[in-house]
């Protein structure tokens, strides 16, 4: 390990600039989570799973929003992607605490739709402004200043929430999360290598961008020799006037394009995120259920220092190491440790049992982010990106009401053991997959039938 990593990296001011302003913007996401819940179980009297399934609803909003702004940024930059996500949190989270529970659904899903993309555009510009090793630090530091952001946000929601102000202070996330957008507007972080006046990291990016097989044949003539150059430039009219004659591609080949980004390694990337996504979702509810339910709402703070604290441990170990571990690896250790939550009988229990899982939560998130930026170019990043989030944030919708269900049927208690082993099963069938696509492999390798380059 070389913790003089950090102090190399903090160094670099837009990327200490970049990590002051992420970590900023996110408060007021931080608090919307426990907040809206607090809201719906105190203010509007309905039970937790009804508040799993508006915090669903609002992730699924944030799912299917993601990866069209994610390409919006790609194609149009980042100042002109924000602006439907500046109007919407400032217009929609001042509606959502005067309507009744029927119609928040709607609203929190239209809101999710409009989330400020925050998380996947901190990512996309530190894969731009780190290269190599010094990624793993830079995604390092981003899930410790998120953690330390969480450590402060779900106390001050719950405080607010339990204190009688939840409607006050669903509209104050609103239009703080608007005034942070516009910020990030002002800053302007570069999204692509051309903007911060870094080289691309990756020569396959031209694969990926409209008339580069022109350019590739243009490359081909002018090496060739003299003879051959002229003829191909007495057939270039003629191969020009072929391709404007050949039918456009249809649907599923523009859909092969667009997405030639996404691979067996991405789609397990995801996987992994979707799962991080239900185990600390769902870790959330039951931390806020277990303490509503014992008249301790309060002492919420306390667990989530706990919580939160152990993973900027994890975090600060995680990106001084020289090696990554396997986001799936890390994914499994940090479910198996939640189960062991359901044992808790106090708030002080609930803190020490949140310890272990909590040291993995940040490695997870930053791992997983590392092998998106290694795996896709630059180029659709910000749609890879985005959809990362999606996943993420799709976990999220499902551990929440998985969580809620358990506990409104069970006990406070059952949410932990139902997240967690969810978790750990899906881990295992990532596990099994992986092997048995390297057995097929190696198998059609000794049979020679797969290119070695694919292997």
């Amino acid at each position: 390990m070389n913790f003089a990593l950090y102090r190399e990296l903090l160094s670099v001011r837009p990327i200490r600039r970049l990590l002051l302003v992420g970590m900023i913007a996110r408060i007021p996401h931080s608090a919307a989570g426990v907040l809206l819940t607090l809201h719906i179980v105190l203010t509007l009297g309905q039970g937790y799973a009804a508040a799993g399934a508006a915090a669903a609803v609002m992730t699924i909003g944030i799912a299917v929003g993601a990866p069209w702004r994610g390409r919006r940024v790609d194609t149009v930059g980042l100042r002109r992607a924000l602006i439907p996500s500046v109007i919407g949190e400032a217009v929609i989270w001042s509606i959502v605490p005067h309507v009744s529970f029927e119609m928040l659904l709607p609203l929190v899903f239209v809101g999710g739709l409009l989330t400020l993309p925050i998380f996947s555009v901190v990512r996309q510009s530190l894969g731009v402004l780190a290269t190599g090793e010094q990624r793993r630090t830079a995604f390092a530091l981003d899930a410790i200043s998120t953690e330390l952001v969480f450590m402060i946000g779900p106390a001050v929601g719950a405080l607010v929430a339990t204190a009688g102000f939840s409607v006050l202070g669903l509209t104050i996330i609103g239009i703080a999360t608007s005034v942070s957008g516009l910020f990030l507007m002002w800053f302007n972080p570069p999204t692509r290598s051309a903007e911060s006046g870094l080289p691309s990291d990756a020569a396959s990016a031209a694969a990926f961008e409209a008339g580069q097989q022109e350019a590739a044949e243009a490359a081909v003539v002018a090496a060739a020799p003299a003879h051959l150059q002229e003829a191909a430039a007495e057939f270039a009219p003629l191969a020009a006037a072929e391709r404007r004659r050949q039918p456009r591609s249809g649907l599923r080949d523009k859909v092969q394009h667009n997405f030639a980004w996404f691979s067996a390694a991405v789609a397990a990337v995801f996987a992994v995120a979707a799962g991080a996504g239900m185990v600390l979702s769902g870790s959330d509810v039951g931390i806020v259920a277990a303490l509503e339910t014992g008249g301790r709402e309060a002492e919420i703070g306390l667990v989530f220092l706990f919580w939160c604290g152990a993973s900027v441990v994890g975090g600060l170990i995680y990106g001084a190491m020289h090696r990554p571990i396997s986001p799936i690896l890390l994914l499994l250790g940090m479910s198996a440790l939640t189960v062991p939550m359901a044992f808790a009988q106090d708030t002080w229990t609930l803190s020490l049992l949140s310890l272990l899982p909590g040291l993995l939560c940040a490695p997870v998130l930053s791992a997983a982010s590392e092998k998106v930026a290694e795996l896709v170019d630059e180029r659709r990043r910000g749609e890879a990106m985005g959809w990362y989030g999606s996943a993420l944030t799709g976990g999220v919708a499902l551990g929440a009401p998985l969580a809620g269900i358990f506990i409104d049927n069970v006990g406070p208690s059952a949410g932990f053991v139902a997240v967690g082993m969810g978790g750990v099963l899906l881990c295992l069938l990532g596990l099994g997959l992986q092997r048995r696509r390297r057995q097929r492999l190696a198998a059609a390798g000794r049979h020679g039938t797969v290119d070695p380059g694919v292997r």
